[in-house]
């Protein structure tokens, strides 16, 4: 009797223990399945060349659709020509590479700048031009100046200069008008045509010299 006690008590343990262990392999390999399609890996951070080139398109798209005008071009410009000469002394110092804590500082200056574009292409400030000659002349510079930040054949402080030129040929512009009743007389024409001529000429110039955005890892 006490034998088959044994037996038959026994026996319902070890079915149950076999079945718990089953159970917990079924939830460990559901498990592993589950974290298999839902674990993605981590997008790539990316380089100082790719972000450089990044802020010069957004700033070439500003420009294009008027978002952005010459004189905010310029400030935004002005301040990619320095980081990108920070980042080429730093390299020229450790053989052409730059340490972690160099990467780290700019990209927090790169941070800084892309609020500013973001900030500038959204504020009340456009660049409205007009259907007049003049307003066509000065859309037509405007437009090759974004294609050549877009294409890399003007760098930023290139950049910088000829919307500075550009800047203040719209004021002139815009003072003239304010003082003919919104309208301009046939020698401000003249005047305003001349300065575009040598305008365009610099842009051409620079365009096509040695001068390019070549971005680097």
């Amino acid at each position: 009797m006490n034998f088959q006690f044994s037996k038959w008590t026994v026996l319902p343990a070890a079915v149950l223990l076999l079945g718990t262990v089953v159970v917990g392999q079924d939830t460990t390999s559901t498990g592993s399945s589950t974290r298999g399609t839902t674990t993605t890996a981590p997008a790539p951070k990316p380089t100082i060349a790719q972000r450089k080139e990044n802020q010069q398109d957004r700033i070439a798209n500003g420009v294009q659709s008027g978002q952005l005008t010459a004189g905010e071009t310029s400030k935004l410009e002005t301040k990619e020509a320095a980081i990108n000469g920070e980042t080429r002394a730093d390299r020229a110092a450790n053989g052409g590479k730059l340490t972690a804590a160099e990467k780290q500082q700019i990209n927090q200056q790169q941070n800084q700048v892309s609020k500013q574009i973001y900030n500038d292409k959204h504020n009340a400030n456009t660049a409205k031009y007009g259907n007049s000659k003049v307003g066509q002349r000065q859309e037509n510079q405007q437009d090759r100046i974004a294609q050549g930040i877009k294409s890399g054949q003007l760098t930023a402080g290139e950049t910088a200069k000829l919307e500075n030129q550009q800047k203040g040929i719209n004021q002139q512009v815009k003072a003239d008008r304010a003082a003919n009743g919104g309208k301009l007389t046939a020698g401000e024409k003249k005047q305003v045509n001349k300065e575009q001529n040598a305008a365009s000429k610099n842009i051409y110039n620079k365009k096509h010299n040695a001068n390019t955005q070549q971005p680097k890892k």
